[in-house]
């Protein structure tokens, strides 16, 4: 149980993973112990630093999303992988850990003797993927042995058929195949780059909107981002019960908490870039020692945080129409006699943002626009739909909120039932 548990908490940490996987690089390198000990200990800050900034995004959207639900009268289910996960380990726990360890036997196997010659890297999808796999089979009382070798199958061929569907596109944002990326927006993110060859042109990019004179100063991502979520949350903080706001941002008043919850947002989200900028350099040219060694010619899949750089007006569009599809679909899920999901916020910026640039890569500004109001859709849909296959674990008041999550979690269920 001793080595399971360390097992586990190596695969819940994704910062040691990708330490260890840096270490291991350079070292099949021959490198220098200076070099195998800097390169290592700046993958591992690079990827605590993103964390420490997700961790501020999360905080502050946390807050918007209390005041968005009271401002609006809206009861719902807010969908949270982490809140899912700490309920489902206490009972999946040892099955979590041993579907990922034959899960990513089975994608090292399929990246070593197949054409899908990807090997994912993202630490947290795997323990969150690993653990909807386990409490779905758990639901239907399946013997563990067959719920870890389904799992592992199951899993293996997600972490090398997620990132082969995104990667001509992926190609194409990034301008080479040093990476690619493996996260659990990649149904959205395939959609919208699909989408987008038939809504638009990517010669048409919306990171090459103009803006005027004016409105220069706006293309200063700080200050774009920044009045954004000022403006989002001036509106929630007007509308929503001024006793309430009391209770959150105690005696500060309205308007310097809504300035403060805006930088604090943007604050996070360049902290974010940072850190993704400090260990992806590091970790590529780590892993290619891995590559050559036991997937000669493999690519890394990592998170989709290594593009938001890429194309922050992409960032911006998607975040804000993919959580204006959420709110048209929630309001909707009732007249389908299903849960209603409020909008999560931190989903909705990080998938929504990936769908935009996926969508902006083939189809431009439309394909970003139409692309993210469809993940938009989704992030809310998929996971009232997910609900009831997952009420045996106890999750009766949230549910996994990534599309991938939940569209394999409701084609396990639903062939579960069908056996």
């Amino acid at each position: 149980m001793s080595i399971i548990n360390l097992f586990t908490d190596v695969f819940r940490n994704p910062a040691i993973l990708l330490g260890g996987v840096a270490f291991l690089g350079l070292a099949i390198q021959k490198m220098g112990w200076s070099e195998i000990l800097s390169g290592t200990i700046k993958t591992v800050m690079g990827f605590v630093i993103l964390q420490l900034g997700g961790n501020i995004i999360a905080d502050s959207l946390d807050i918007f999303s209390k005041l968005f639900a009271n401002a609006f009268h809206i009861m719902g289910v807010i969908p949270s992988n982490e809140a899912v996960v700490s309920i489902a380990l206490a009972k999946v726990g040892s099955l979590t850990a041993l579907i990922m360890l034959f899960g990513m036997l089975v994608n090292i196997v399929i990246a070593r003797f197949t054409k899908l010659r990807y090997i994912y890297l993202t630490g947290h999808v795997m323990v969150y993927m690993s653990c909807v796999l386990a409490s779905i089979m758990y639901s239907y009382h399946l013997s563990s042995f067959i719920i870890v070798c389904i799992g592992a199958i199951v899993m293996g061929f997600y972490m090398s058929l997620a990132p082969y569907f995104l990667s001509k596109a992926s190609r194409v944002i990034i301008g080479s195949d040093d990476y690619t990326i493996g996260h659990s927006g990649a149904l959205s993110y395939y959609l919208a780059a699909r989408i987008g060859r038939f809504v638009g042109d990517p010669i048409d990019s919306i990171e090459s909107v103009k803006m005027p004179r004016k409105l220069m100063f706006l293309q200063d991502t700080v200050v774009s981002v920044s009045l954004t979520m000022l403006i989002l949350f001036l509106i929630v903080v007007l509308i929503a019960d001024p006793d309430y706001v009391v209770t959150l941002a105690g005696s500060t008043s309205h308007l310097v908490f809504s300035v403060i919850q805006a930088v604090t947002f943007t604050g996070g989200l360049f902290v974010v870039l940072a850190g993704v900028k400090m260990f992806i350099n590091e970790i590529v040219p780590a892993y290619k020692g891995i590559a050559e060694k036991l997937v000669p010619g493999s690519v890394p899949a990592v998170d989709i945080s290594a593009l938001l750089e890429l194309s922050p007006n992409a960032v911006i569009v998607g975040f804000l129409v993919s959580f204006v599809g959420g709110v048209v679909t929630m309001f909707i899920l009732p007249l389908m006699g299903l849960s209603v999901i409020i909008p999560g916020l931190v989903a909705h910026f990080y998938i929504g943002a990936g769908s935009a640039i996926y969508g902006n890569a083939t189809g431009g500004k439309k394909g970003a626009i139409v692309g993210a109001f469809v993940n938009g859709i989704l992030l809310t849909l998929l996971p009232a739909l997910l609900m009831p296959l997952l009420s045996g674990m106890g999750f009766s008041g949230t549910t996994f909120g990534d599309p991938d999550f939940a569209i394999i979690g409701l084609g396990l269920g639903y062939l579960m039932l069908l056996l």
